[in-house]
């Protein structure tokens, strides 16, 4: 097995993330505080700093309300100006971000650095929007009148993000929700408070350096009290939340509850179809990075494979091999695959996945051991586990934060696309096939059921152009690209009378 054994020492990377931090523009001794923060890479600290108390969360809103108006006034391309200058900085400090989301999270250099090219990819995407917020006009049955829609600003967003995206969430949102005109407050991940204090930093840089009033957006720290405050809070528009499908169920009906909008990005049990067409070179390259990527830790990592019964013996050969072969190891290394896991919680989730995979008659093909630190480290990496299933048994259904994959049998393309969708999640899915057919009966309404429907790639590493997000208990909401703008903003429909007579619809005739 490939393993990198030479982790880095806890003052190494304690000493590097914040000298990035400090390279971004984040005041270390301003937001100093008693909350400690652990890195996974070694399980030790990395940060120390101050949370957000109660009146702190309350002035974050009521600043980001005060500021909405003239924000809101401010011309479309005026406001992208900002966001344009904020993908400048992020350019400049890619390197130092990475750094931080490689300590504060785990991820390795590759991906961090692609987490902060997402981030300046969005920014590029939303200054072009900002000058393509557009309505509709439609053919009125009066004459003399113009029938249009408009869109409008809605107010102040917030912004709760999860740990495994802990810059590009907040970017996805912040970016549109700037150009659209609305204020943004964000509640990051307590995971990872330097990766937002860092980004606070550029933006705050990027507000000054274009001349607009920095409470346009705030960054608010600290644990689940900080986020019920904006949940609850009746001047957040928009509450955008991405994490488990049980923190959907507890945020949606209190914001409902004060007639608010929800944008959830929740769980994910994403699948693989491999047909007996498909090229399996492509379909293990595919399956190994989406299962594995991240150490299982993405809402779109590919959880469960479904394989034509004359193709699943050789597509599970040949995925514990690839396995077998991953360098798992300091996510700070060169040519490190596979990190930590972020912390003790997930890893007992992915012993108890494997162990109840296996009472409901799984067989573990290859992984499932922990590796490089003793019994008592808080350090978790491990091994990407591969098991091979009887069926959709009731683990299968279940989504495990961790790199736990199922592979299962099928026999017809119907079987296996009923296999697909018979779970609660709904995020994405793909299928390996060379055969045309199979591929658009897919990404047909008679196919999969998710919010994403890939062909010939994995389920994982979704691009900015398109809308993001899944139905059933993936939430329903879509964020990123194609129209996904439209839910930071609201429609008004709008009927211009310009005939000087008062000609009303349907023929009613009301005269008097």
């Amino acid at each position: 097995m490939a393993t990198e054994h030479a982790l880095p020492s806890p003052d190494t990377v304690r000493e590097e993330a914040l000298a990035a931090a400090r390279a971004c523009g984040v005041d270390l001794d301003a937001h100093a505080g008693d909350h400690v923060g652990l890195s996974p890479v070694t399980g030790a600290q990395v940060s120390s700093l101050s949370w957000t108390d109660a009146k702190g969360v309350e002035a974050a809103i009521g600043a980001a309300a005060a500021a909405f108006p003239k924000w809101r006034d401010t011309p479309g391309p005026v406001r992208g100006a900002v966001v344009k200058r904020l993908g400048e900085l992020l350019v400049e400090h890619k390197e130092h971000l990475g750094t931080l989301v490689s300590a504060e999270v785990g991820k390795i250099t590759s991906e961090a650095l692609g987490e902060v090219q997402e981030m300046i990819d969005i920014c590029d995407y939303a200054v072009g929007l900002s000058r393509q917020l557009f309505g509709s006009t439609m053919t009125s049955e009066r004459p003399g009148h113009r029938l249009m829609e408009t869109w409008h600003p809605i107010g102040v967003v917030g912004v709760i993000s999860a740990f495994n995206f802990p810059v590009a969430v907040w970017s996805w949102n912040t970016a549109i929700a700037l150009v659209c005109g609305d204020t943004v407050v964000w509640k990051p991940s307590e995971q990872a408070p330097l990766c937002a204090l860092a980004c606070n930093a550029l933006m705050q840089q990027a507000l000054r350096d274009c001349g607009h009033d920095p409470e346009i957006s705030q960054v608010v720290l600290g644990a689940a009290d900080v986020g019920e405050a904006l949940v609850t809070d009746t001047r957040v528009a928009l509450l955008s939340a991405t994490g488990s499908t049980r923190m959907g169920r507890e945020v949606a009906p209190k914001v409902a509850e004060r007639f608010g909008r929800c944008l959830l990005e929740l769980g994910g049990n994403n699948a693989a179809i491999v047909t007996q067409s498909a090229d399996l070179d492509l379909a293990t390259r595919g399956i190994v990075f989406s299962a594995a990527g991240t150490a299982g830790q993405r809402c779109t990592t590919m959880r469960r494979v479904i394989a034509h019964s004359s193709v699943v013996d050789e597509i599970v050969d040949r995925v514990a091999a690839a396995y077998g072969s991953l360098k798992v190891g300091n996510p700070m290394a060169d040519g490190t695959l596979v990190g930590p896991l972020v912390n003790k919680r997930s890893y007992e989730g992915f012993n108890a996945a494997i162990e109840a995979a296996k009472a409901e008659g799984g067989d573990l093909r290859a992984g499932g051991e922990r590796e490089l630190v003793d019994e008592a480290s808080d350090a978790y990496y491990v091994r990407p586990a591969l098991l091979r299933m009887p069926g959709q048994t009731k683990v299968v259904q279940t989504e495990t934060f961790a790199p736990v994959l199922y592979v299962m049998a099928y026999d017809t393309l119907e079987e296996a696309i009923e296999m697909n969708n018979a779970v609660p999640q709904g995020l994405s899915s793909s299928i390996f096939t060379s055969d045309q057919a199979e591929a658009e009966r897919f990404v047909s309404g008679a196919g999969s059921d998710c919010g994403i429907a890939n062909v010939n790639i994995g389920t994982s590493g979704a691009e900015i152009g398109g809308a993001f997000g899944g139905e059933k208990e993936t939430g329903g909401g879509r964020e990123s690209g194609s129209d996904a703008w439209r839910a930071y903003m609201r429609r008004a429909t709008n009927t211009i009378n310009y005939s000087g007579e008062l000609p009303l619809a349907q023929g009613v005739e009301f005269d008097f």
